[in-house]
């Protein structure tokens, strides 16, 4: 499931062809596949390749249908409101709910590597048909998302020079009748619209009610940069939803404890590479020195070594990091050294991560947790555990005065 501030451009001709291109056009959930050329990105010995899975994984290669948050991306926001609702609210406090919280995350994220740079059109766009004609829900009839898709570009258009942006968010009145706020996400494009010389691949349409659940448009943004959903959807829609990874990323849950983005999340996007990643040999002991994922270096400083990764398959890997309370992670429940499970050929929502609980027999932060069985999941000082079914056992030696985490790891055990 998926925030500079300017007006976006004015009185240009209307997309070309903007309602026949919707008769062919096949607008699908954030959830399926996107296929896209690669682009070569060596990453080292247990970097796992990409797979045709959605949103996969593997990093060895780029997919270059998505935008890659390496450098500053621009954002517009176009506000649509409906003839059953008369607004209740000012764009510019809906662009308050996710600005600058959405870009401050990012540039937290990324080291400061990322800037995504949000435009908001600060006014009202008219759509053509009441909210509730619709039928706006999570799990929406496909013939009405692309309907409103197909108005929505529609009515924008004249006002949007939507070459100027790299991403897009479709945001509606949450006061309308027939808005229903579980239905946010993205919407890719089976085949992409073309305006101002350039193509529409993907929109985020915001239902979001004011103010709006945390971070929920940073998770929304993340699929944008092609990654994947990490929460488990319940088939019957009853059970826990945060038993793979709980509070630990933001791909999982927007009101995680620790919503910064994993280290190999940040490897995939371009934000640690080089010295920064540490591919441990497959058999013997490797003692690492692990700079918290979370804290930003010290001005002109090395970001150190951010992610231990020990391969495991042909598509698999268990990844290795240090979390603390600091940056995106500030309200983290457990410090320590996280480990958890990564496998390139499972697609977006099917479990393409999974935390290792090193504690499986206790919980922590009951009351604020999005899965207490989780939150503490991270190994501390003087703590040893070896990672069922896969030969590797992982002990915290110690912490040092800067806050790094000496770890040993032992693989072919």
């Amino acid at each position: 499931m998926e925030r500079r501030l300017t007006p976006g451009g004015v009185d240009r001709p209307r997309l070309r062809s903007t309602a026949a291109a919707f008769t062919s056009l096949v607008a699908v959930a954030a959830t399926s596949l996107v296929a896209g050329p690669a682009v070569a990105d060596p990453a080292g010995p247990c970097a796992l390749p990409r797979t045709t899975a959605h949103h996969s994984l593997g990093l060895d290669t780029w997919n270059a249908s998505y935008p890659r948050p390496a450098r500053t991306l621009d954002a517009v926001m176009v506000f649509l409101s409906f003839p059953d609702a008369a607004p209740r609210i000012e764009p510019a406090d809906l662009v308050a709910d996710h600005f600058p919280a959405t870009s401050r995350f990012f540039e937290r994220a990324s080291y400061g590597k990322f800037a995504l740079h949000p435009h908001p059109r600060l006014q009202w766009i008219d759509m053509p048909r009441a909210s509730t004609d619709y039928a706006i829900k999570r799990d929406w009839e496909p013939a009405m998302r692309t309907a409103y898709l197909r108005d929505a570009l529609a009515v924008a258009d004249p006002v949007i020079d939507f070459s100027r942006y790299d991403v897009v968010y479709l945001v509606a009145d949450p006061d309308a009748p027939g808005v229903d706020s579980d239905a946010t996400k993205v919407v890719n494009f089976d085949h992409p619209l073309t305006a101002d010389g350039t193509d529409i691949k993907r929109v985020v349409t915001v239902f979001e009610r004011h103010p709006p659940d945390r971070n929920v448009l940073a998770h929304e943004t993340g699929h944008v940069f092609d990654l994947p959903d990490l929460y488990h959807r319940p088939t019957d829609g009853k059970g826990d939803w945060d038993t793979h990874v709980g509070d630990w990323d933001v791909m999982g849950s927007q009101f995680g404890l620790s919503p910064d983005l994993f280290g190999w999340h940040k490897w995939k996007l371009g934000w640690l590479g080089g010295r920064q990643v540490s591919c441990v040999k497959p058999t013997g002991s490797s003692m690492l020195t692990l700079e918290p994922l979370d804290a930003a270096p010290p001005a002109g400083a090395s970001a150190g070594t951010r992610l231990a990764v020990v391969r495991t398959g042909e598509h698999s890997a268990l990844a290795i990091e240090a979390r603390g309370s600091t940056g995106n992670d500030a309200t983290t429940c457990t410090e320590g050294v996280l480990i958890y499970r990564v496998r390139g050929e499972t697609e977006s929502g099917g479990g393409p991560i999974e935390v290792v609980d090193t504690h499986p027999d206790s919980e922590a932060c009951w009351d604020q947790s999005v899965y207490p069985p989780l939150a503490d999941a991270p190994l501390g000082v003087g703590e040893t555990f070896t990672v069922p079914g896969e030969g590797t056992k992982v002990e915290v030696a110690d912490r040092t005065r800067t806050g790094a985490w000496t770890v040993k790891v032992t693989t072919g055990v």
